[in-house]
């Protein structure tokens, strides 16, 4: 057995720190904030399985490889859709309570699916149902390893959960990640040891000024693993969901309120979606989130209206509470009017490279949930396959530990000869060093940079001027030397995380001269099929023990 460290407390990471526990890893779980905080929370759709008579695996993943756009790997499709009904069973073992009916388990559709196959609890708040399911059955593991006697039940604790505690950087000793670099509670960096690391830190919805992600997700995870060395790839390709509710705190409507049959409509009353694709308000989700772009780009900015009246105020109550309260909050009663709505950042596809089981580029190091480029969602994550993909992926990797890969899959960060060039940092070495007089960058600027540019409509010249911006700033300071104050620690470390990222992500959309997905130029309107996926490498090429300052990317062919 080894000692496990299992960074981030949503779905994936939560079930991993089970199934490493009951596989008998001594296990220490952190989280940044409490521990039921995660973008988990959040997630109102559903999950997607195969898992009624009308439905099957194979219709599952040919629904997931057209929504990918062609940059699917087929096999962890495979595997997503095959294990999937199996992990969900699991769920419902651990306590999630799906929503019922006469008929047995209710099920939803949702866009691009060609079967209503998605569970969903408490009406539009599954992720919550989830999160308070699986943290309750965490924190039983933990107690319960905390009353072991040692020497007489076992080794002593097997589980020990670190709340308010965030990954600063990844420990890397002989080629292999054996650890990592922490800010506790009380201000303290602390280095903590492991025989693996599993890092389900989330996504980055904070690179965005409109997301539908929490303020917590700033992409640590994926930031930590890329300056230590690990190969990260599809960073381009970030999920926009067309529908936020447009007002402050942009929360989101559920795409299942599509598929009980709400529709778009543009300052004209007009349904423009039924121009644009057959599937009209159910069309992919990128297809659906840039037209609503194109429609606001038309009247100045204001958002579309979203048209639910027609389903009535007992079924939007019933099915659909927390929308319904974020209506109300806003002074919006959605049973009389429509509701403004627009794209917001919601999702991911790109991340930390893995393999089938979760594996990384540097040994020891595994990823799962949003922080894993796991192949599954291509350039374009089918809705409700996210969830599912965290309980499936989270599972395997556990299954993996220890193992040498004998699946064949490459995470060395070779993406092939038909791989996306991209560019590499254009900022002079002073700069990367912190050794220059450019102004210090900051999340507001990153994020107004990072939606002007590499938002949901992109082109050549805006990202080439992102690029410029990015490249005229300083990477935050950060460590007490900067700030001794907690909070503002944590936000720097926040937002030098959010400044690499931006800086490889404006890199790799500026290499893939081509429009598929989530990823769409104006200058590149087409896809080209034999573009594959970008990779990009930090250049640490030491162990590293602490804060890497110095890494300066390469987006490799």
């Amino acid at each position: 057995m080894a000692d496990i460290l299992v960074i981030g407390s949503g779905l994936a990471g939560l079930i991993a720190a089970i199934r490493a526990t009951d596989a008998g890893h001594t296990v220490t779980l952190v989280t940044k904030a409490a521990l039921p905080d995660s973008n988990t929370r959040y997630a109102q759709g559903g999950i997607a399985a195969a898992m009624f008579p009308d439905d099957s695996v194979e219709s599952h993943m040919v629904d997931t490889l057209r929504a990918g756009a062609g940059l699917c790997d087929a096999a962890a499709v495979r595997v997503l859709c095959t294990e999937g009904p199996a992990r969900v069973r699991d769920l419902i073992r651990f306590g999630v309570d799906f929503d019922r009916d006469e008929s047995g388990v209710t099920r939803g559709l949702e866009a691009a699916h060609s079967r209503s196959r998605v569970l969903h609890a408490g009406g539009d708040a599954t992720g919550a149902a989830i999160e308070s399911a699986l943290v309750a059955t965490v924190r039983e593991r933990a107690e319960r390893a905390r009353t072991l006697t040692p020497g007489i039940d076992g080794a002593g604790p097997r589980l020990l959960v670190r709340e308010h505690t965030m990954l600063v950087d990844l420990v890397v000793a002989g080629g292999r990640v054996g650890g990592a670099i922490l800010l506790g509670p009380d201000g303290e960096l602390q280095s903590l040891t492991a025989d693996s690391v599993i890092l389900a830190t989330g996504g980055a919805g904070s690179l965005y000024p409109h997301t539908t992600n929490p303020a917590l997700a700033t992409g640590d995870g994926v930031a930590a693993a890329w300056r230590a060395g690990a190969a990260v790839a599809d960073l381009e390709f970030y999920q926009f969901h067309p529908t936020a509710l447009a007002v402050p705190g942009t929360p989101l409507v559920s795409e299942a309120v599509r598929g009980e049959g709400a529709v778009l409509h543009n300052a004209l009353g007009t349904r423009f979606m039924l121009d644009v694709h057959p599937g009209a308000e159910l069309a992919p989700r990128d297809v659906v989130a840039r037209s609503i772009a194109h429609e606001m780009a038309g009247q100045d900015g204001a958002p579309v209206l979203l048209d639910a009246t027609g389903l009535g105020r007992d079924l939007l109550e019933h099915r659909f509470p927390t929308i319904t309260a974020a209506c109300r909050q806003a002074g919006l009663d959605w049973a009389t009017e429509p509701i403004p709505v627009a794209p917001a950042a919601h999702y991911w596809m790109g991340g930390v490279l893995t393999d089938i089981w979760g594996r990384t580029s540097l040994p020891g190091l595994y990823a799962v949930g949003e922080t894993a480029r796991t192949g599954a969602h291509g350039a374009n994550r089918l809705a409700s396959n996210s969830l599912l993909e965290a309980a499936v992926f989270a599972d395997r990797a556990v299954r993996a530990l220890g193992v040498s890969p004998v699946d064949g899959v490459d995470t060395a960060g070779d993406a092939g000869a038909d791989a996306v060039q991209g560019t590499s940092d254009p900022r002079p070495a002073a700069a990367l060093s912190g050794r220059s007089t450019l102004p210090f960058a900051d999340r507001e600027g990153i994020q107004r940079v990072m939606w002007q540019y590499a938002g949901v409509l992109r082109s050549g010249e805006g990202l080439a001027a992102a690029a410029a911006t990015l490249a005229g700033w300083n990477r935050p300071a950060t460590g007490p030397d900067a700030d001794p104050r907690l909070d503002m620690q944590i936000q720097a470390y926040e937002d030098a995380n959010l400044f690499d990222l931006a800086r490889i992500t404006v890199a790799a959309a500026l290499g893939r001269e081509e429009s598929r997905g989530a990823h769409y130029r104006s200058d590149f309107p087409a896809s080209r099929p034999e573009l594959a996926h970008t990779v990009a490498f930090s250049r640490a090429t030491k162990d590293t023990t602490e804060t890497n300052t110095e890494a300066e990317e390469a987006i490799a062919c």
